[in-house]
């Protein structure tokens, strides 16, 4: 970690994963020009980024946005959403699905978030 990342001197009062949110496969046509393996990233609580070149369509991030803040924190062993980790985009010609990956965890102060 580098020096200037929050929660680089190990403080902090929370954690919360970075997520990776990944097109896992797409069960009818890509309407919006996706492919299997495109994603973005969520970091920092709230730095969503995308690789160079690569877009990331509006309705199938509509879908899975509701649900990121939760799946940053961790959950109780019995709740659905620590058992399930697939959304599906709205289009039912596309049956784009999605696989939402917890990638690290990170310890930031709650202050810098608010």
């Amino acid at each position: 970690m580098a020096d200037d990342e929050p929660g680089a001197d190990g403080g902090g009062d929370m954690e919360l994963y970075d997520l990776r949110v990944r097109v896992e496969r797409i069960e009818g046509r890509s309407v919006c020009g996706m492919r299997v393996g495109d994603h973005f990233d969520l970091t920092e609580s709230a730095h969503l980024t995308l690789p160079e070149g690569r877009h990331f369509c509006v309705y199938a991030l509509a879908a899975v946005l509701p649900f990121l803040a939760a799946k940053q924190r961790d959950l109780a062993p019995g709740d659905w959403l620590a058992q399930d980790a697939h959304f599906a985009c709205p289009d039912p010609e596309e049956r784009l699905i999605m696989r939402v990956e917890r990638t690290r965890r990170r310890r930031m102060d709650s202050a810098d978030l608010t």
